[in-house]
């Protein structure tokens, strides 16, 4: 397991890069890291704080990035996109303003600060809106890789950063920008996540005795060509997400399945919408909170080995 945080690695990339272009600015609102501290210090006409003012954060952000910067913005995942869907919607969807909206802390990764910290609504609202690429960034490689390729595209990005560390799964040779990658080799049976259930369900899949295949998609729209090259001798597919099911990944599959004319049968794993908040306020861990919407290890593993079996 990495010792280094997805945020970390993400903002060490994102400081070389802005060595070698001053055009990069990156606003911030009022948040702080080791990584954002040498960022302001050494480059303080390039970093902007705006306090706590996150629908700021995003209209200086457009301002920015119509003025020719190169515009990344970065806060508490909820309160970077729920809070400035407006902005979001009118600048970026609207008059696609390319920038790059960093949230750190997707899913239940804050686990002890309840529902206003979590966020297991983003993917399903915000793939609604045109222009929008949605990034989950699955492991510190793949943070690494990520400032360049926003940089690059020149496009309106949404990257998910997780608060927990992980072990690398990707190497830096893998082509980041297809947006999907199929980490385990099984056909019939297929599981398809995306971070971080992508890294538990590859801690788990040795436990069955029949091969399962693992599919990471970590950039919504879904690149369908590459998709439907992946899945084409599946038989069964089981999603998984820490997000609310309707709109989500899962639902995301099944509208490239449905628009296709495939005929697959799709089990959906992630949070029920019918219990609503409940869990955020149980403590003790993510575990246990996954637990109580039937996606911790234990529950996967039997609900998988029923469905495949």
């Amino acid at each position: 397991m990495s010792n280094v945080t997805q945020r970390d690695v993400f903002f060490n990339e994102l400081y070389k890069l802005a060595k070698q272009d001053p055009d990069i600015v990156l606003v911030v609102a009022d948040m702080s890291a080791p990584a954002l501290d040498i960022f302001r210090k050494e480059m303080p006409n390039q970093f902007i704080n705006v306090g706590i003012a996150e629908q700021n954060a995003i209209v200086i952000a457009s301002g920015l990035a119509i003025s020719g910067k190169k515009v990344f913005v970065y806060a508490i995942a909820p309160f970077i996109t729920l809070r400035c869907l407006e902005q979001i919607r009118v600048s970026n969807a609207i008059m696609n303003i390319p920038i790059t909206i960093i949230g750190m802390g997707t899913g239940f990764s804050y686990d002890s600060d309840g529902p206003t910290h979590h966020l297991i609504e983003d993917i399903a609202i915000l793939r609604a809106f045109p222009n929008i690429k949605i990034n989950t960034i699955t492991d510190n490689v793949m943070a690494a890789k990520y400032p360049k390729i926003c940089y690059e595209m020149n496009a309106v990005n949404y990257v998910r950063l997780d608060k927990n560390k992980y072990t690398d799964i990707y190497d830096s040779s893998f082509d980041f920008p297809v947006g999907i990658s199929k980490i385990r080799g099984g056909k019939e049976n297929l599981i398809i996540s995306m971070c971080p259930m992508v890294n538990v369900v590859n801690e788990i899949v040795d436990y069955f005795s029949f091969d399962i295949g693992l599919i990471d998609i970590f950039k919504i729209p879904i690149n369908e060509e590459i998709f439907l090259k992946m899945i084409k001798e599946a038989k069964k597919i089981i999603t998984i997400e820490e997000h609310f099911l309707p709109g989500g990944l899962g639902s995301a599959i099944c509208e490239v399945l449905n628009d296709n004319n495939i005929n697959i049968h799709v089990k959906r794993l992630g949070l029920n919408i019918n219990f609503g908040y409940k869990y955020s306020y149980k403590y003790g861990g993510r575990e246990i909170i996954r637990s109580h919407h039937g996606i911790d290890v234990e529950s996967l593993k039997k609900i998988i080995n029923e469905y495949f079996e």
